[in-house]
């Protein structure tokens, strides 16, 4: 306070206390702008980013589409998906000019789905902060991810001109499809790494942000700190300048919101101040004001501090200051801080004392809070993971952790003051030069982050991961060095196992088929560049079934070991000998000519053969067929080397199972073989495509009148990826061996009767009897007969109207399935028709035991029998046995009127063939298929049913 006529208006006093505050207020909203902009900024470009990343994989989904299928609208796709990329890279271009236009950089990044409200923020950041590392960094990321892009558009186009080129395949634009897959793997991490080098730009910006607030911190604290010394310093002049009537005023001025007491020693009065009966929840006048009052509030625990403080300044002139527990109104307790001193008489004698009373509850609060903190903190540092060792700034080590302990081979109390260096010996891993400056780099912030080589006291070296950490004050300063040190030898170990183990079989320890195939691709790879030849082998164990069969698994896993041991035992020491699967080895023998490998093969062989298992008494021998390719400069890729020996080992089992076969491209048989196997591939993705399609031929009947509705064969077809229609003995024969057919027959029989149901739905059904041809893989299926009466049921189709073809051979081969089938299915009101029949010696032996409702003679007795007397006999036989046993016959392949009537004349049922109806779509074609019902016909010559 000042002298009175010279007291400062209010709001004058007012500005002058806060004037201090307003430039740093001021400063640290700006900072706080200006960081708050920078971080928006840098999300807006994570989102682009991902709005990139998202087009680019979109726009390469539907290239690779667009290569397959050639619809245009894959490609409209694909411009519309590439425009986000595009458009960054314009805005990048523009803004990377000395004088950027910034509306064609803001179209740009409005083509690349960036915010229309975060463009400004990009462009400030982009221009101010182009220099610092991790924005400089990205925006390099983002200009290698441009040029890919360009990459990738300029493939586009050429993939767009190759389509629009006629007569280009599949072969065609593989290679640009390939180009595109590997621009697709180029921008991958790519697009990780412009993440990475944003977040590192963000979180240098929130360390930034970090250091401003706590800098604006204590420059608030300092100014705080200056202003209230200066109002103590005016205080306590005005404290001394006041008289004794003013001094319970002016102390508690000086205590602030704290309540007042005055005790009166020579009559032991003691007052209390309203604001101590407000504390303790009493009105202003309900403590009684005596010494006893607040003997009588003091928690017994506290009574004898209370008393030894008050005795300690009473005689000994301490300072009284004490903290004790003050009973409230609603008999809880309250921590206070009491202080006071006394106040003599001009005869020296102590006549009162005073002070003031202070609600410290919030503090014991905290500090309660802060020992349990502090307890937590000791906890968890004995319990982590990681050697945690602590030094003060002149790196003498203060604590070790327990794992430090372990680790070192240090006890805490023996390392306690030692040099870290000392304590830690590091070493650089690699060069193994000692890292001695370990707290200068911490306290240079310039710690590089490394792995490093630590030798334990024992002499043992672990490979650890340091890292490094200043401890500082709250001014900011540094008070000591944390070390971490984090054991990597197990990660290490564990990666290396996992990597063993993603390369190699489990149970030979022989690496496996991805790993032979990655070395097996190196490997033509290094033929293409220099000169030589390379083998590949392709076995498959002979009678593993047998032993697997009779004696179990576990003596087939057994078996799988030694004869890996054996085949080892075979080869050359750099040769790679894999497991491919099941009994199926791979071997790769690199820089060995074909007669070099032709002995080995041979070798190989003698000593499978030679071996004998033996298993629980029981003796076995086993063999080995094996397939043989060269490598050189001519041959394809792995997928090509493989199929060819496997097909070449298929040949050696068919031409009796342990010897070994040569690829040679010109042989007949393996190119069959070969040829099957593609199929395999083909067939799965024409169903995946929806290539198959249906075709039905009318069965007529040869006397009376025909019904109104008609009996029809169902006939598959294919159409290929050239969108030409494939004759069903093209692929058939590889589906049956590969046990493809209960796949299709499946379709079939789904889409036979959903079209049924369509047709029934559209009042179109003009068909009363539907036949489908059946596979024996099917007639053997247990599952099949659950799967038709499912489809019938979803679809409402009577099986009373459906009739299943089998052919005689599959009836034959597999005579008790066959009947069992029929039986179950004829409960169900199927009926069955026995097609090719007489094409086998034995079809009437076994005629009585297949319930068949119809006998199909065989189309080449039909086609011929004008001309050949004995086919001509061989139907009529047929059709007598067949009406004798209450059968009805079907003629196939009627081509002319003249065999049509011969056909009444011997009394045959019923004729199919293209003189009496060709085969026309059951189901529309697919979209893939461009071919005319025409052309179909002129192709049903070359088509079997």
């Amino acid at each position: 306070m000042r002298q009175a006529g010279k007291s400062l208006p209010g709001d004058v006093h007012a500005l002058r206390v806060i004037w201090p505050f307003v430039p740093v207020v001021i400063a640290l909203a700006l900072f706080t702008i200006a960081s708050v902009d920078v971080l928006s900024a840098a999300r807006a470009l994570v989102a682009g980013e991902s709005q990139w990343s998202r087009g680019q994989k979109n726009a390469v989904m539907h290239l690779l589409r667009y290569g397959e299928d050639r619809d245009e609208a894959d490609f409209r796709a694909y411009l519309s998906d590439i425009a986000a990329p595009m458009g960054d890279h314009r805005a990048r271009i523009e803004l990377d000019r000395d004088k950027p236009d910034y509306e064609r950089a803001r179209a740009g990044f409005l083509a690349g789905a960036i915010h229309a409200d975060d463009i400004a923020g990009i462009f400030r950041l982009y221009r101010n902060f182009r220099h610092v590392e991790e924005v400089d960094a990205a925006i390099r990321i983002w200009a290698e991810g441009d040029r890919e892009i360009a990459a990738l558009h300029e493939q586009a186009m050429a993939l767009r001109q190759l389509v629009a080129e006629p007569g280009c395949g599949v072969a065609c634009v593989e290679p640009v499809l390939q180009g595109i897959v590997a621009i697709d793997a180029r921008l991958t991490p790519l697009e990780a790494a412009f993440s990475q080098q944003l977040g590192r730009a963000s979180r240098r910006v929130t360390r930034w942000l970090t250091v401003g607030a706590v800098v604006v911190a204590l420059a608030l604290l300092l100014s705080g700190i200056l202003l209230c010394q200066g109002r103590l310093r005016r205080e306590r002049r005005l404290r001394e300048a006041l008289a004794t009537s003013e001094e319970r005023l002016q102390l508690a001025v000086g205590g602030s919101n704290d309540g007042l007491w005055d005790w009166d020693v020579r009559s032991g009065k003691l007052y209390f101040s309203p604001r101590c009966a407000q504390m303790l929840g009493f009105e202003p006048d309900a403590l009684p004001h005596a010494r006893e009052t607040l003997l009588g509030l003091l928690h017994p625990a506290d009574l004898n501090g209370f008393d030894d403080k008050l005795w300690r300044h009473l005689r000994r002139g301490e300072p009284y200051d004490a903290n004790f527990r003050l009973r409230t109104s609603g008999d809880g307790y309250l921590w206070v801080r009491a202080r006071g001193r006394l106040v003599r008489g001009d005869d020296g004698r102590v006549m009162r004392m005073a002070g003031s009373l202070t609600d410290i509850s919030e503090h014991k609060r905290y500090e309660s809070q802060l020992f349990a903190e502090k307890e937590r903190a000791q906890v968890t540092l004995q319990a982590i993971g990681d050697a945690v060792v602590t030094t003060d700034v002149w790196g003498r080590i203060e604590s070790l952790n327990p794992t430090a302990e372990a680790l070192t081979g240090w006890r805490e109390e023996e390392a306690r003051g030692r040099l870290l260096q000392q304590v830690c010996a590091l070493c650089e891993e690699g060069s193994e030069a000692p890292l001695r400056n370990l707290v200068a780099l911490a306290l240079q912030q310039r710690w590089p982050g490394m792995t490093a080589l630590l030798t334990g006291r024992g002499g043992r070296t672990v490979a650890v991961k340091p890292s490094v950490a200043l401890i500082r004050d709250r001014s900011a300063q540094a008070i000591g060095v944390v070390v971490v040190l984090h054991d990597i030898s197990h990660e290490r170990e564990h990666a290396a196992r996992l990597a063993h183990e993603a390369s190699h079989d489990a149970l030979t320890g022989l690496v496996n088929r991805t790993e032979f195939e990655r070395r097996l691709a190196a490997a033509i790879a290094r033929v293409r560049v220099t000169s030589g030849t390379h083998a590949l082998m392709y076995l498959d164990l002979d009678q593993f079934k047998v032993v697997n069969d009779t004696c179990g698994h576990a003596a087939g896993d057994e078996l799988i070991r030694q004869m890996a041991a054996v085949m080892r035992a075979q080869l050359r020491k750099g040769d790679t000998l894999a497991r491919l699967g099941g009994d199926e080895f791979g071997i790769l023998l690199e820089h060995c000519p074909a007669p070099d490998a032709e002995r080995m093969a041979e070798s190989l062989r003698r000593a499978v053969a030679g071996f004998r298992f033996t298993h629980r008494q029981r003796t076995f021998a086993v063999g080995v067929s094996i397939g043989l390719v060269a490598l050189d400069g001519d041959t394809g890729g792995v997928a090509e080397a493989m199929s060819a020996a496997d097909a070449a080992c298929y040949v050696a089992k068919e031409n009796g199972r342990n010897r070994v076969q040569v690829y040679h491209p010109q042989d007949s048989v393996v190119q069959a073989r070969h040829g099957e196997m593609e199929w395999v591939s083909r067939v799965h993705a024409a169903l995946a495509a929806g290539r198959f399609c249906l075709y039905e031929q009318e069965i007529v009947p040869l006397h009376g009148q025909r019904q109104g509705r008609k009996h029809v064969e169902l006939l598959l077809r294919m159409v290929d990826e050239r969108n030409q229609l494939v004759p069903p003995m093209a692929f058939v024969p590889a589906c049956e061996r590969y046990n493809l057919m209960p796949m299709i027959d499946r379709w079939v029989v789904e889409t036979a009767f959903a079209t049924l149901a369509q047709r029934r739905a559209e009042s179109a059904e003009d068909i009363a009897l539907c036949a489908i041809n059946l596979s024996a893989s099917s007639l053997a299926d247990v599952r099949f007969p659950t799967f038709i009466r499912e489809q019938a049921q979803r679809t409402g189709v009577a099986l009373s109207g459906i009739c299943f073809e089998i052919t005689e051979t599959a009836a034959i081969s597999n005579l008790a399935q066959a009947a069992a089938f029929i039986e179950q299915m004829q409960a169900l009101g199927c009926v069955f028709a026995l097609d090719d029949f007489g094409a086998g010696m034995a079809s009437f032996i076994y005629l009585k035991h297949l319930p068949a409702a119809y006998l199909k003679i065989d189309g080449s007795f039909v086609r011929e029998m004008l001309d050949d007397p004995v086919n001509q006999v061989m139907v009529e036989v047929i059709q007598r046995i067949g009406h004798a046993m209450g059968k009805k016959t079907i003629a196939e392949y009627v081509e002319t009127e003249a065999e049509l009537a011969r056909l009444r004349e011997l009394g045959v049922d019923l004729a199919q063939g293209h003189h009496i109806a060709p085969p026309v779509p059951f189901v529309p074609t697919p979209r893939q298929a461009t071919a005319t019902i025409g052309e179909a016909r002129g192709l049903e010559a070359l088509m079997t049913d």
